[in-house]
C-alpha cells in the first residue's frame, strides 16, 4: 500500500473521498485501493477523514498500523451500536467469562461431591416352575390358578401372565394335543 503517485491509483481514503491520492498521503500505507474504501468509509462516516488525518500524524509511524486497526473497529462499532460502540462487545465478552467461570466453578464443585454410582444390585433369577408345590402335585389340566394367585392381591396382568406361562410349558411338555382353555 504506497502512494497512490507511484502505483498511479489513488488509496481507497482519496478513492473514497474523491480526490488526487499524494505521494505523502498519510492514509496510502493502511487503505489499500481494493478494500480501503470501504473500510475507509465507516470510518470518515464516525470520525471524519481530518479528525484521523491529524490523529495519525500524531502518532510514531511504528504504531500507527495499530491506531488504524483500532480506530476502522471502532468506528465499524459505533455503525452498529451508537451509544455504546465497542465496548458493548467488550461487556459482553466479560459478562461471558463471569458466567463461564460461575458454571465452572459449579461444575468443579459439583463433580467434587459426586460419588461414583454403584451398580444396581442384580435381581436374583426367577424361581423355576418346578418351585411353586401346586405345579408339582397336580397335573397341568387340573391346575387352577387361583392356588397360585391371590386374585384379590394380584390383578388380572399377574393372572394372564401366568396363563400364558402355563400354556407355553404345556405346549413344551406335552405333545400334539392343544393346551386346555383355562377359566377366567
Amino acid at each position: 500500500m504506497s502512494g497512490g503517485g507511484a502505483t498511479g491509483g489513488p488509496c481507497g481514503a482519496c478513492k473514497f473521498l474523491r480526490r488526487k491520492c499524494v505521494s505523502g498521503c498519510v492514509f496510502a500505507p493502511y487503505f489499500d485501493s481494493e478494500q480501503g474504501a470501504s473500510h475507509f468509509a465507516a470510518v470518515h462516516k464516525v470520525f471524519g477523514a481530518s479528525n484521523v488525518s491529524k490523529l495519525l500524524l500524531h502518532i510514531p509511524a511504528p504504531k500507527r498500523l495499530d491506531a488504524v486497526v483500532t480506530i476502522c473497529y471502532e468506528a465499524q462499532a459505533r455503525l452498529r451500536d451508537p451509544v455504546y460502540g465497542c465496548v458493548a462487545h467488550i461487556v459482553a465478552l466479560q459478562q461471558q467469562v463471569v458466567n463461564l467461570q460461575a458454571e465452572l466453578s459449579y461444575l468443579q464443585s459439583h463433580l467434587s461431591t459426586l460419588e461414583l454410582p454403584s451398580p444396581p444390585p442384580v435381581p436374583p433369577p426367577p424361581p423355576p416352575l418346578q418351585a411353586f408345590p401346586a405345579l408339582e402335585h397336580s397335573s397341568a389340566s387340573s391346575l387352577e390358578l387361583s392356588t397360585l394367585f391371590d386374585p384379590a392381591r394380584c390383578g388380572g396382568e399377574l393372572q394372564t401372565l401366568a396363563r400364558e406361562l402355563m400354556n407355553r410349558h404345556q405346549s413344551s411338555s406335552s405333545s400334539s394335543e392343544p393346551p386346555p382353555r383355562m377359566p377366567r
